[in-house]
């Protein structure tokens, strides 16, 4: 029998996955290992999509999406972004997934390398070894307040680089990269000829600073910027994200656009219109209950003395249970889910730098995060 390809054998399985399903096969599991809003979609959303069904609105849009849904990004963009495009750079994607995926399908051939942090999201490392091409890891540390060491990225850089992932806000740290550090990051990617790929899937989720674009302070086009409307809106499973490219690439996208879903959902783009022109309290809402609940979780860590990273954004508390873990968080993880009933995601599904930290996601309700959150072994105690 003939093989599958090595390029998708080399794809890990996600240790977010793993802990998710195993959860589904409990009872009364409090649910933390995944980044799932639970807040309801506002209704002129809702409306929007269901109008568009109840009005036959089925066929095939153009590659790159409908053209009032392009223009709306574009305001978007220069208005809460900083930077300005044409129409023809803003596509619209199955989510933010497809968008990360088209970038590095536009940037990577196979055997080229891809700088991704550790810890970053999973996804940033399954993506290249689909496409034949390397990850190569550069470690955020707690120590540097989980900010890249440019000295040590510079150490990684070989010929065979040809791009720089960036993720502020960050998943699963919460970390936003302030203005200063993005235009260093961008300066680095400018010295050693990169291309960026910059993940800006949480930027409405913030608590203290906004976050900064990173195509804001390009002057080279170097950038491919990476967004959702998942998280913001509450639209995990309509899958609609966009990527925002160089100038010239129009015709090159809808040829790769083509090859894989040929366009998105024509009902998921009406509502995500609607989203993106209509009000906006339903995103200021949710962003005042993760804080609270931040809040809450919080004072539940000082409390018990379990050392963890405070965010500035996205819904994600990095916390440190290496008192327990054993040298196994992921082992751990699923231990504490059989026991305890409680599911969070294992450093190590983020990378090797994970080890001894879990991730859990503090969007949904108050009272089971608090629950859960006394349930974890308190430093001395194990």
């Amino acid at each position: 029998m003939p093989q599958i390809a090595s390029t998708v054998r080399a794809i890990p399985a996600s240790g977010i996955r793993r802990i998710f399903e195993l959860a589904a096969e409990l009872d009364d599991v409090i649910q933390l290992s995944i980044g799932e809003p639970e807040l309801p979609v506002a209704p002129h959303i809702r409306e929007a999509g269901a109008r568009a069904w109840r009005d036959d609105v089925t066929n095939y849009t153009p590659n790159s999406g409908i053209p009032p849904l392009r223009s709306a990004i574009v305001g978007k963009l220069a208005r809460d972004n900083g930077y300005s495009v044409g129409d023809d750079q803003v596509h619209v994607t199955a989510g933010g997934a497809q968008a990360l995926h088209l970038a590095m399908s536009f940037t990577l051939a196979p055997g080229d390398e891809i700088l991704i942090p550790d810890p970053g999201y999973a996804t940033f490392a399954m993506t290249p070894r689909l496409l034949g091409a390397v990850p190569v890891p550069y470690r955020l540390r707690a120590e540097h307040g989980f900010t890249p060491d440019l000295a040590a990225l510079a150490s990684l850089v070989t010929p065979r680089t040809r791009v720089l992932l960036v993720n502020s806000p960050s998943n699963p740290l919460g970390v936003v990269f302030d203005r200063a550090t993005v235009g260093a990051l961008v300066d680095f990617a400018a010295r050693h000829d990169l291309w960026i790929i910059s993940d800006e899937v949480y930027e409405y989720l913030t608590f203290d600073a906004g976050c900064t674009s990173l195509a804001a302070v390009d002057t080279e086009d170097r950038v491919f910027g990476v967004y959702s409307l998942s998280k913001t809106y509450a639209l995990t499973g309509a899958r609609v994200g966009y990527l925002v490219t160089p100038p010239g690439l129009t015709e090159r996208f809808r040829a790769a656009q083509e090859s894989t879903v040929s366009c998105v959902n024509a009902p998921a783009q009406s509502a995500a219109l609607a989203a993106l022109e209509g009000d906006q309290d339903g995103v200021t809402a949710a962003r005042a209950h993760y804080r609270a609940n931040l809040a809450a979780a919080g004072a539940v860590l000082d409390g018990r003395g379990i050392r963890y990273q405070r965010p500035g954004g996205a819904f994600y508390l990095w916390i440190d249970v290496s008192h327990a873990s054993g040298g196994d968080v992921a082992a751990w993880a699923e231990h504490f889910l059989r026991t305890e009933r409680v599911a969070v995601a294992p450093g190590t599904a983020f990378g090797a730098a994970g080890e001894g930290w879990v991730r859990i996601c503090f969007a949904g309700g108050r009272a089971p995060l608090v629950e859960a959150l006394g349930r974890f072994p308190v430093p001395g105690a194990c």
